[in-house]
């Protein structure tokens, strides 16, 4: 029987040096969509030289929104978003191209991420299992309008899972990743303060220290050695940067 087609999305900034491994894994699909938002590496040209079909946005509506505006160049009915720091298995292409041949329009399909942590992929620390919402059909759903950590608008119910790995290569460099967190600790504080949500110096200390004990003890990050240690280490220091660039949007309004 054959599939019906499919759209792989992606959004793009500053990606030259993931995105070729990414889009190799998206072979499959019947076409290749990058919303690109003002990069100045060579993003655009390895996407364009690969097939993809290019489109821009200078402004950065948060990633909710960003992932809708790409949603709608997509010529198929079905869309698989991916990011570029992404790559599909075989086996989950294989569970992809399998569900494409009869697939129910009411419904999203979801499949479990592996992250690589520096060089080990964790399945422990609240990392794994890691499921993600990201095959569906583009008339009966979509993503919210969050600003950072966004999801796609579904019940539990609609949820199908696939077989397969999606594997997730957050941690290309050190400086990379300190620097993705830094953004998503701002956008994540923005939103909030937006929303009247406020902190306090105790509330800092508690939610930072509170992170580092659910990573590494009730989510036994203990179990991955040293990159258990250094995962949560390094998630209590983002929150750490969620709480205080929220204190620092209160204390802005309040001098005001």
């Amino acid at each position: 029987m054959k599939r019906l087609p499919v759209s792989a999305v992606l959004i793009a900034k500053n990606a030259a040096a993931q995105l070729e491994a990414c889009l190799q894994s998206i072979t499959w699909a019947d076409e290749i969509v990058l919303l690109d938002s003002g990069s100045t590496d060579a993003t655009v040209e390895i996407a364009e030289a690969m097939g993809a079909r290019v489109f821009q946005s200078d402004a950065w509506p948060g990633f909710g929104r960003q992932r809708q505006l790409a949603q709608s160049y997509a010529r198929y009915d079905w869309l698989f978003m991916i990011d570029v720091d992404e790559r599909v298995t075989p086996e989950l292409q294989h569970s992809i191209e399998a569900v494409l041949q009869n697939p129910d329009p009411k419904k999203v399909y979801r499949f479990n991420r592996l992250t690589d942590f520096f060089g080990r992929f964790m399945r422990s620390s609240g990392w794994y299992p890691d499921r993600v919402a990201r095959l569906y059909h583009a008339a009966h759903f979509g993503y919210d309008n969050a600003a950072v950590h966004e999801k796609v608008l579904c019940s539990s119910s609609d949820q199908v899972d696939l077989e397969g790995h999606l594997l997730h290569y957050t941690t290309p460099s050190y400086r990379g990743f300190i620097d993705k967190s830094a953004r998503y600790a701002c956008d994540w504080a923005e939103a909030k303060h937006a929303r009247g949500k406020t902190t306090s110096v105790a509330g800092i200390i508690a939610h930072t220290l509170g992170t580092f004990l659910r990573k590494y003890l009730l989510q036994r990050g203990f179990l991955e050695g040293r990159h258990g240690f250094l995962l949560a280490s390094v998630s209590s220091i983002y929150t750490f940067h969620k709480y205080m660039a929220l204190w620092t949007l209160n204390q802005n309004r309040d001098t005001s």
